[in-house]
């Protein structure tokens, strides 16, 4: 699938490249990154570059790079997986580098990607599985208007111990309903 550019306020959603590598790096090192999406690989900087080549040929996953507006560098990442057209259902995962975390680009990226899926994709289900652990990411996703839809029991690691998953999803018409006249 060919990644769009996506316009924002503050952002530009842009096709994630070779060139990311290093920040990518970054935020996959991050440990207390890692712990709050449940991230369990760990990569080298040598691997960076072929998973970033992996990510951008799948047909059905779209990754795009968040950069601020007027600046091309790389803050984190947002990709809209599992897109199935027939089914009409994707689900997106969200990555910040540790700088960039807490001011508001997230939100923003999560906002023109549902859009792109909603408007651009026709799709009519967006999911995402955040971690117990999270109670920002889960507030977040709340306030855009995501539901809880269930929970996956020590379905992730947390250190020693385990951490819940927890199912959420927004639908075309909650989407429509939340969004200005």
């Amino acid at each position: 699938m060919k990644a769009p550019t996506l316009q924002g306020e503050m952002i530009v959603l842009r096709p994630i490249e070779a060139r990311d590598a290093d920040a990518v790096y970054e935020l996959l090192a991050d440990p207390e990154g890692r712990r709050l999406v449940g991230g369990s690989r760990q990569y080298t900087r040598s691997e960076v570059p072929a998973a970033i080549a992996q990510a951008t040929a799948s047909d059905d996953r779209l990754v795009l790079a968040v950069t601020a507006n007027g600046d091309d560098e790389y803050l984190g990442q947002i990709a809209l997986e599992s897109i199935d057209p027939v089914v009409g259902s994707a689900s997106v995962t969200l990555q910040m580098r540790p700088a960039y975390r807490g001011r508001g680009y997230g939100t923003e990226a999560i906002e023109l990607v549902l859009g792109f899926a909603f408007d651009g994709l026709g799709l009519h289900r967006v999911g995402i599985e955040v971690l117990a652990i999270n109670a920002r990411a889960k507030s977040l996703y709340e306030n855009l208007g995501f539901r809880v839809e269930g929970r996956l029991r020590d379905a992730h690691r947390d250190g020693d111990g385990w951490c819940d998953g927890i199912v959420m999803a927004l639908l075309e018409d909650e989407y429509r309903a939340g969004q200005p006249a």
